[in-house]
């Protein structure tokens, strides 16, 4: 949230400690891809959500690619399994879809950030002090730091997170080889190019999802969640333009775009253009210095809680859900569960929220638990808006209360860009959005009782319809 241009911060180690993978297997069942925006709870992106393993293969013989500099090591053997089973989809995909031929990237180099400069991509590029994986379309190669970026990635989001990223490098090898095919030149500005490559990725993970990659496997529960929420590494930080040089976008963009690929496949990704960008892009640079000083977060405070409450009342009051706030601990509710660190009743109408843990979640730290303002604003509005079901007599704990929710605080959300009193939506809290609808136990996307709708991927996309479409539609579409 903002006042006078206040927004909320995020943290890429707490969303990676809040996602957790899970150890139980299921087998994988492929699905039917549909237009992003058919949501079904028990899905994501038409395949059924299922716990299944996440990761490399076992037992399956390394991919024998050449690689210049290479330790041998993990990194190393993960970085060229993945692009091993990215040249086989694109091998197959770029005949079938653009009646091309694919061709791999012609010199692969490893290197550490830390250790002796290299000179890459045709001596254009160093390598001391870089810690970046990317693509030279100057001589078909690919670069990766295995020293500091890869265990990185690893380390904080699994291996399919270094799979993700390399995907996305690939996604600009394919951006060069189709050129006007993918409506690109050298005129491209970096935004269209980098959610174009963002939509290449997402169009293979859908691929290890359906159990079509050789050396990779991924569950469309936390491992899809997990993958999803590697754009927080790689998004641009809040403040950022879209406009500027080496814009790539903020996570909310970022991860539509990989979204329209794992749904809409790859013919959609080419159709990503400046028009497109223009019209859907929500990065936006901080209103003013003292907001970008304070990185926009607002304290987690009593009275800030009810300004935000002001502004619920404001947004729904024709709803006719008007909960009572209370900053009283949740207690128990004789018609529901009670969840922390919020909770609605409906026998009293009441949400409660414990401040103190809504302090941890709404403040930033670079280590622990906090996401930023958005993210605990977001939750006590979700439990605000099951009052709002209940005035429509809608269900508060079906398969659909949990998008339904998600949907509203969606809603609630693109009214605060516009401004609701003193408070307004400002950079970075979209991401922050997000970041809390892929934890595992996400309350902006849950029902009364607590219970999250069961996809990540389908909880974003709620968010995003509310945010986009307003709450008419959220009302219609999970009735």
């Amino acid at each position: 949230m903002s006042t006078a241009g206040r927004r909320i911060g995020s943290t890429v180690l707490a969303l990676a400690a809040a996602i957790t993978l899970l150890s139980n297997c299921s087998a994988k069942v492929a699905g039917t891809a549909g237009p992003l925006g058919q949501l079904d709870p028990g899905s994501a992106g038409g395949i059924p959500v299922n716990s299944g393993a996440s990761g490399p293969r076992p037992n399956v013989p390394d991919a024998t690619l050449a690689v210049a500099n290479s330790d041998h090591g993990e990194m190393d053997r993960l970085a060229l399994n993945t692009l091993s089973d990215v040249d086989d989809y694109w091998k197959e995909q770029l005949p079938k879809v653009f009646g091309r031929q694919f061709k791999p990237a012609s010199k692969l180099t490893s290197y550490d950030s830390a250790g002796p400069n290299l000179r890459v991509c045709g001596g254009r590029e160093d390598t001391a002090g870089v810690v970046n994986a990317f693509y030279c379309d100057l001589d078909n190669s690919v670069s990766w730091d295995r020293g500091e970026l890869l265990p990185g990635l690893v380390q904080s989001f699994g291996p399919l997170a270094v799979t993700m990223v390399l995907a996305h490098e690939m996604g600009h090898a394919v951006q060069s080889q189709l050129g006007p095919l993918s409506g690109v030149d050298n005129a491209t500005p970096s935004i269209v190019l980098e959610q174009q490559a963002d939509c290449y990725a997402g169009a293979f993970m859908r691929a290890v999802a359906e159990d079509k990659a050789k050396h990779f496997q991924m569950s469309t529960g936390d491992g899809l969640n997990k993958v999803l929420a590697t754009t927080f590494f790689v998004r641009d930080q809040p403040g950022h333009s879209f406009k500027g040089q080496s814009a790539h976008g903020n996570a909310f963009d970022r991860v539509f775009a990989f979204q329209t690929g794992f749904t809409d496949g790859p013919k959609r990704c080419a159709q990503i253009d400046v028009a497109e960008i223009n019209a859907r892009i929500t990065e936006t640079a901080f209103r003013d210095d003292t907001d970008a000083a304070q990185n926009g977060n607002v304290p987690i405070t009593t009275g800030n809680l009810q300004r935000m409450g002001r502004t619920l009342d404001q947004v729904f009051g024709r709803t006719g859900g008007k909960p009572t706030l209370s900053t009283d601990k949740p207690a128990q509710c004789s018609d529901a569960k009670t969840t922390t660190p919020t909770a609605y009743c409906p026998a009293t109408d009441t949400v409660s929220m414990d401040l103190a843990s809504l302090k941890i979640i709404g403040t930033h730290t670079k280590k622990g638990k906090g996401i930023g303002d958005f993210a605990a604003f977001g939750e006590v509005a979700s439990r605000y808006v099951l009052s709002v079901q209940k005035s429509n007599n809608l269900p508060l704990d079906d398969a659909n209360t949990g998008l339904r929710t998600a949907c509203l605080v969606g809603y609630w959300g693109a009214a605060m860009k516009k401004g609701v009193d003193d408070l307004s939506l400002a950079a970075g809290d979209l991401d922050e959005a997000v970041a809390e609808l892929l934890t595992t136990n996400s309350l902006i996307a849950a029902d009364v009782n607590g219970k999250a709708a069961a996809s990540g991927f389908s909880r974003v996309e709620a968010f995003r319809i509310g945010f986009l479409q307003g709450a008419s539609t959220c009302m219609q579409k999970f009735d």
